[in-house]
């Protein structure tokens, strides 16, 4: 019997809404396809994962150990949850994905309590910190416990490694610890020209969520401890928060494909280049604003809400303040320079209309 197993989209079709639109590099399911077959042991007691924390503590050090999850959210409300105790709270940028796109998931589901800050690129500092880091004796207020950084940030920008030490020697000094959203820590790295672990374990991070699905991988993601001193019960907190994979091996062999070479870094190179040639070819164009400077693979503007919307009918893309008319465009692993150029000229044309 055949199964209806068929192509259902057209892979011409082609847009800058995500770097989750991307597709799997092929090395990646080269890797997939090399880890199947014959039987492993299940829920992370399989070579592949074994092997992955080698792999991982060439990246981060000696003391890292990988917990491969299956998504973003999951990473990050399994690493705060390990940093915070039942009454803490995490203070965070205002822009912050944890705050702003997990649908409440780290209050909801983690049961702590986030101190958001406004920030104007994204970036938090020890100075926005201490606007909410106080009150530790006060039992009116949860308590702040943990400072979560995302790099590169909601707004495409990139904390220095200077800016990431200087956070966490201030989180320590109060008592707190560091934790990464790294959703793009690849990009971050391949824009500042340094490795992870220059802005991570060196720079004092306790823990990190670790991001593979926007840069290549089919899915999976994974929290680094950082510091096994900062947290506890962790393979007890990923399956009670539903993120315990079955069938670990193909989540862990991706993370091999991506980081055992240099396939990590070459995607996010490519994907950060692409978004500089976009923003290069936007400022040509008269009537539209580039809001933040690009420092990764996105490019946030503004233009005329009608002109978006006659766009958006050519390339998929997203508002990111309709009201004021700002968008995302974010370059993929897979992006082409002929997409770029192609986006650029069906702009320019609808401007001019």
């Amino acid at each position: 019997m055949t199964t209806d197993a068929r192509r259902r989209h057209d892979p011409g079709v082609r847009g800058f809404a995500s770097d989750n639109y991307a597709g799997v590099h092929p090395e990646v399911l080269a890797a997939l396809a090399l880890a199947n077959g014959g039987h492993q042991s299940a829920y992370g007691d399989d070579d592949y994962t074994a092997h992955l924390q080698q792999t991982v503590r060439s990246h981060f050090g000696a003391r890292a150990e990988a917990f491969p999850v299956f998504n973003g959210t999951g990473a990050n409300v399994v690493a705060l949850q390990a940093l915070t105790d039942r009454w803490g709270a995490v203070v965070c940028a205002e822009s912050a994905h944890i705050n702003v796109d997990e649908c409440g998931a780290p209050e909801r589901v983690g049961g702590l309590k986030l101190l958001t800050v406004p920030t104007e690129d994204g970036k938090l500092t020890p100075e926005l910190i201490d606007r909410e880091a106080h009150g530790w004796e006060d039992e009116h207020r949860a308590m702040p416990q943990v400072v979560s950084i995302t790099q590169n940030t909601e707004l495409g920008t990139c904390y220095t490694v200077e800016e990431v030490r200087a956070i966490c020697e201030h989180a320590h000094e109060r008592g707190m610890k560091v934790h990464l959203d790294g959703a793009r820590i690849a990009n971050a790295a391949a824009s500042l020209d340094v490795p992870m672990r220059a802005f991570t374990n060196a720079a004092g991070v306790d823990v990190l969520s670790l991001g593979g699905t926007k840069n290549g991988m089919l899915f999976g993601e994974a929290v680094i401890v950082l510091d096994p001193g900062a947290v506890g019960a962790m393979k007890h907190l990923r399956k009670l928060s539903m993120q315990l994979a079955s069938k670990m091996r193909f989540i862990s062999v991706q993370w091999d494909a991506l980081l055992s070479g240099d396939l990590w870094l070459r995607n996010a190179r490519h994907a950060n280049a692409m978004a500089q040639r976009l923003a290069e070819g936007v400022k040509s164009v008269d009537g539209v604003e580039i809001l933040y400077p690009v420092q990764a693979n996105a490019v946030f503007a503004r233009l005329p809400n009608e002109v978006s919307e006659r766009l958006q009918k050519r390339f998929r893309f997203y508002f990111w303040d309709e009201a004021a008319g700002d968008v995302r465009w974010m370059c993929s692993f897979d992006t082409t320079e002929e997409d770029v150029d192609g986006f650029v000229a069906a702009l320019r044309e609808e401007m001019g209309r």
